[in-house]
């Protein structure tokens, strides 16, 4: 079995996935789009070293920020962790808010028709992701759903494909499971999580975020251009924008995603909801822990 561990950022996934992983003899395999980016660690909120020395993770730090690292491949690499981890009579734990990292690896998914268009991507380069991510809703909403606006390469591919009347989202894929698992999504009130996120990205500021994005800014091309935390830095970096403004916008964008994670979660996977209250997570962990044991209890 694999306990598969959800939410939208600052829920506290990576905190409830440790005390489990320690509690159930498991070792985590992150599911984070961002998290798998050497350098990238105080935007993405990565688990510290401390972390890491009380629970094994996987799947941490092994690209560089200017390589390109797909689903397909984060699919293959995630699963041989799985199995690695099975082989050695451990738990696994695939822990990470980015929902097309989950059902890659948890379904029977399968990635073709996988040709990038080119002349397509260069006669689209006038245009921002936003303004093209609206378009691939209204031509292949299915599509859309499954694909993060700031994912440049993969909205181009569906809005190629939607306008050769080919859309990706009519493939039938990802429908089947291939593991046994259980999947513990976790929730917290709207009000709660947006004053999380505000306190969140403060602190990450404290902890260095400006100075890290200044040394990823130095050295572009980097897939920190496209993750929230860094491209408002580097639109500081740029003059576009006060410091202030790239701190409020952070704020914002991690809003709207956490919104577009609990939707995508909702819609794509039959999971354990359980609200968190941010004052007594212990209750959470207790709940999450009794969820987990009755699941393996009938698997003996």
């Amino acid at each position: 079995m694999i306990v598969s561990i959800v939410g939208p950022t600052g829920v506290g996934k990576t905190r409830l996935a440790i005390v489990l992983a320690k509690r159930f003899d498991g070792e985590i395999v992150s599911a984070d789009s961002v998290q798998i980016y050497k350098g990238l660690d105080i935007g993405s909120a990565k688990a510290g070293e401390a972390e890491r020395k009380a629970v094994p993770h996987h799947l941490l730090d092994i690209a560089n920020p200017s390589e390109e690292y797909s689903v397909a491949r984060f699919q293959k690499d995630a699963r041989e962790a799985i199995e690695d981890i099975k082989k050695r009579r451990k738990l696994p734990f695939l822990v990470g808010g980015t929902g097309f990292y989950q059902k890659s690896v948890l379904h029977d998914f399968r990635f073709e028709n996988t040709y990038r268009d080119k002349t397509f991507e260069a006669e689209m380069s006038a245009h921002d992701n936003e303004s093209l991510y609206q378009r691939l809703k209204r031509l292949d909403p299915k599509a859309a759903a499954n694909i993060h606006p700031n994912n440049r390469k993969r909205l181009l591919h569906a809005l190629s494909r939607a306008m050769r009347d080919n859309p990706l989202g009519e493939e039938s894929r990802g429908d089947t499971k291939l593991y046994d698992y259980v999947m513990i999504a976790l929730h917290m009130q709207r009000e709660t999580l947006h004053q999380v996120i505000e306190a969140r990205v403060e602190a990450m500021f404290e902890e260095g975020l400006l100075e890290e994005a200044e040394f990823l800014y130095r050295h572009r091309p980097s897939k920190a251009e496209e993750a929230i935390g860094y491209k408002e830095c580097f639109a500081y970096f740029d003059g576009r924008i006060s410091l202030e403004e790239a701190k409020k916008r952070i704020v914002i964008h991690s809003r709207q995603y956490a919104k577009r994670q609990y939707t995508y979660f909702r819609n794509q996977f039959d999971a354990y909801w359980i609200t968190v209250d941010a004052h007594s997570f212990e209750d959470t962990i207790e709940e999450a822990a009794n969820i987990l044991k009755t699941k393996l209890d009938k698997q003996r």
